[in-house]
């Protein structure tokens, strides 16, 4: 008792976190089918989508992407252009908008 509430004052965009989420879901079932496992399964893999944001170009994106896919046995490219097209016009999560 005697305590206000806390106000939230930073605020995250609630449509790109949405977009966001439905693109580590997407990511997941592909890594799933790429490495023909199961998710629990999939190699310890990074893909941070706001470092691929900070490059400068799609050739930049593809390659780093197809770094951390090198262990992958079956064809990456499908899944490279797919995922640069999907994040192409999106925000980085790092800094929260201020409403």
């Amino acid at each position: 008792p005697g305590r206000g509430r806390g106000k939230v004052t930073v605020r995250y965009d609630r449509r790109e976190l949405r977009k966001r989420l439905h693109l580590e879901e997407w990511i997941l079932a592909q890594l799933t089918a790429l490495y023909d496992c199961r998710e629990e399964e999939i190699p310890e893999l990074e893909i941070d989508v706001d470092e691929l944001l900070d490059m400068e170009s799609d050739g930049a994106r593809s390659a780093r992407v197809q770094e951390i896919l090198v262990d992958c046995y079956k064809p990456t490219e499908a899944f490279v252009g797919d995922l640069l097209e999907k994040i192409r016009g999106m925000q980085k999560l790092n800094t929260p908008q201020k409403k």
